[in-house]
C-alpha cells in the first residue's frame, strides 16, 4: 500500500508540482506528516522549492524583462500566447487598518506577466483597462493568467485574470507596444 501510494504521489507531483502537502494528504487520505515522510523518502522537494525550480526554467524564456523584474513566480510561459504566475501575499503588502492587499501589488503582478508574455526585447503598456473585483487579504495565493488575444504590427492585446481559490479578484486588458 505504501509503495503504491508513493508511486501515485510521485505521478501526482509530476503532473501538478503546485500541490500542497495538505492537498496531497486529502487526495491520499493520509496525514500531512505521512505525506512529508513520503516526499522525503522519494526525494521530492517541498512546495516552495518545486515552485522555484519551475520558475527558474521559465524565466530564461522571457525576453522583455529581467527575472528580478517579474512580480511573483513565473510558473508557465509560451511567448505571444499565454503565461501563468503566482504571488503569495503577506502582511508587508497590506493596508495596516484593513489588512487588504494594496492594489499596486496586484496591478504589478498583472502588468509584469502581460509584458513578460510578449515576444519582444522591449514592451511597454500603452493602455490598461483594469478592474479590481473583490478585496484580497494577506496570506492569499494569487494566480495570474495572461493570454495574448491579438497581435497587430507592434501592438499586442493581452488579457490578464488574477484569481484566488478560483475566484476572480482582478481583470485587466492591456494594449502593449513592442519597441524595436
Amino acid at each position: 500500500m505504501k509503495k503504491e501510494r508513493q508511486s501515485m504521489l510521485t505521478q501526482r507531483v509530476q503532473d501538478n508540482p503546485f500541490l500542497t502537502d495538505e492537498e496531497l494528504s486529502e487526495i491520499f487520505s493520509v496525514s500531512i506528516p505521512t505525506i512529508r515522510l513520503d516526499r522525503l523518502e522519494l526525494g521530492i522537494p517541498e512546495l516552495r522549492e518545486r515552485i522555484k525550480n519551475v520558475a527558474a526554467e521559465n524565466h530564461s524564456k522571457v525576453k522583455s524583462l529581467h527575472s528580478r523584474e517579474i512580480i511573483g513566480e513565473l510558473l508557465d510561459i509560451s511567448l505571444n500566447k499565454k503565461a501563468i504566475s503566482m504571488l503569495e501575499t503577506d502582511n508587508s503588502m497590506v493596508f495596516e487598518k484593513t489588512k487588504i492587499v494594496r492594489g499596486n501589488f496586484i496591478y504589478s503582478l498583472a502588468e509584469s506577466i502581460a509584458i513578460a508574455v510578449i515576444d519582444a526585447q522591449v514592451a511597454l503598456v500603452g493602455v490598461a483597462n483594469i478592474k479590481y473585483k473583490i478585496p484580497v487579504y494577506a496570506g492569499s495565493k494569487l494566480i495570474a493568467r495572461a493570454e495574448v488575444r491579438r497581435i497587430k504590427e507592434n501592438n499586442f492585446m493581452v488579457w490578464v485574470k488574477i484569481t484566488e481559490k478560483q475566484m476572480e479578484v482582478f481583470r485587466g486588458k492591456f494594449i502593449l507596444v513592442a519597441i524595436k
